[in-house]
């Protein structure tokens, strides 16, 4: 039977790196599987920008004059062989000559990141990633602004990761601040929800970020900017209780940075004291045009697959229960997402659950009998056990206030 064109292909290949003595790179592509993925139509341009980086050691001298040839192929559009080519130009970049090529290069990378094919897009950004460093490309990474921020609500973490390098690089451009300021605000309003990524790197790439980007917004002025920083409180306070310490520290220090923003010294003390549950308190507490904002913000937290995250939640539904009881119709809303929680394998959370929802029914049913203040409010937990409202135990008094 003949040999199939591929695996003689192959075979060439191999043949030819054996000959030249490259025994090195044949067995280090073997090692990553390199030769079965050339096999494949799947992952042949994996395997060609493989075999780049393995040969850069012998083949040095070969990369600006191929590098050259290559992005004048790219050059055209519809070429037969155009993603196993990008996967191989991504990986010797840094051989071409930036004051005579970069701008093509730009051109190539800027349409493939706008293709539907994801691994166009990774190819795209891990060029883009190479460019960026080169302080003369600040101006042009940000003209792609648009495109890069929808990718930021890409499901793939490794896209949105490399996403959130590229703006950092461009961000530390001191020279390109005029340029990129007109893409701050947009950026700093898509960071948000990427602080709850299911990756931990990309929470903490998207929490420096932010942080990068209010200091260089702050420069023109705290005012304009007040409610983007407002609405930054809730989601990082809960990222203060991270598992991940980096992410749990990043979050802190971004916190201290937004209240020293906003002039709140109190947050400021209790975050320099790691007094968590008294911040909640307080930013409720002197927040009140944002409590409806912040309840809102706080209730996804209630399904977190994190316990630290849960629990901290729930500790949030009982301040808020005290802080909105004048208004038993906006208990409602809280009283339903505990509700609907699962039941928790973690006792406190479990006991925190039961205990406010049991208040809250009795509340929503009886609006005359006031809340009485969580028992945690008045004196920090020093247990895993929680805040429980006094009012779980025993009906309040209708003319009782607040302990």
């Amino acid at each position: 039977m003949p040999i199939p064109s591929p695996c003689r292909a192959l075979g060439t290949i191999q043949a030819l790196l054996w000959r030249l003595q490259w025994d090195q790179e044949l067995v280090s592509v073997e090692r990553k599987r390199g030769w079965d993925a050339l096999l494949s139509a799947d992952t042949h341009h994996y395997a060609v920008g493989l075999l780049a980086r393995e040969m850069r050691r012998v083949l040095i001298p070969s990369y600006g004059p191929l590098a050259r040839h290559l992005l004048g192929l790219l050059s055209r559009e519809g070429l037969r062989w155009e993603l196993p080519a990008l996967a191989f130009l991504v990986e010797v970049l840094d051989y071409l000559d930036g004051s005579t090529c970069h701008d093509s290069v730009l051109q190539i990378l800027a349409r493939h990141l706008q293709s539907q094919c994801p691994e166009r897009r990774r190819l795209a950004l891990r060029g883009l990633l190479v460019l960026s460093v080169e302080p003369s490309m600040a101006k042009g990474i940000c003209s792609l602004s648009e495109h890069l921020l929808e990718l930021l609500r890409d499901g793939d973490g490794e896209l949105v990761a490399m996403t959130l390098s590229l703006f950092r690089n461009a961000l530390q451009d001191g020279d390109n601040s005029d340029g990129f300021s007109s893409t701050a605000p947009r950026l700093a309003e898509a960071l948000r929800p990427v602080f709850d990524n299911d990756n931990s790197h990309v929470q903490l790439l998207s929490i420096r970020l932010f942080r990068e980007v209010m200091e260089l917004l702050a420069e023109e002025g705290t005012e304009p900017w007040e409610m983007q920083v407002r609405q930054s409180l809730v989601p990082l306070y809960f990222r203060w209780h991270d598992e991940n310490q980096r992410v749990a520290e990043a979050a802190r220090e971004t916190l201290l940075w937004a209240a020293s923003f906003l002039q709140r010294k109190d947050l400021e003390q209790l975050l320099k004291t790691e007094q968590p549950f008294r911040f909640c308190d307080c930013l409720m507490e002197k927040d009140m045009s944002q409590r409806g904002e912040h309840l809102h913000q706080a209730l996804p937290y209630l399904q977190s697959p994190q316990e630290p995250l849960r629990e901290a939640a729930v500790r949030f539904m009982g301040v808020a229960g005290w802080h909105m009881r004048e208004q038993p119709q906006d208990l409602w809303p809280i009283l339903k997402a505990l509700t609907a929680m699962s039941e928790d394998d973690c006792p406190s959370v479990s006991t925190m659950r039961a205990a406010l929802m049991a208040t809250y029914s009795r509340a929503v049913r009886t609006p005359p009998a006031p809340l009485r203040r969580p028992m945690s409010l008045q004196q920090p937990p020093t247990t895993a056990q929680g805040p429980l409202l006094s009012a779980a135990a025993a009906p309040a008094p209708a003319d009782a206030g607040p302990n």
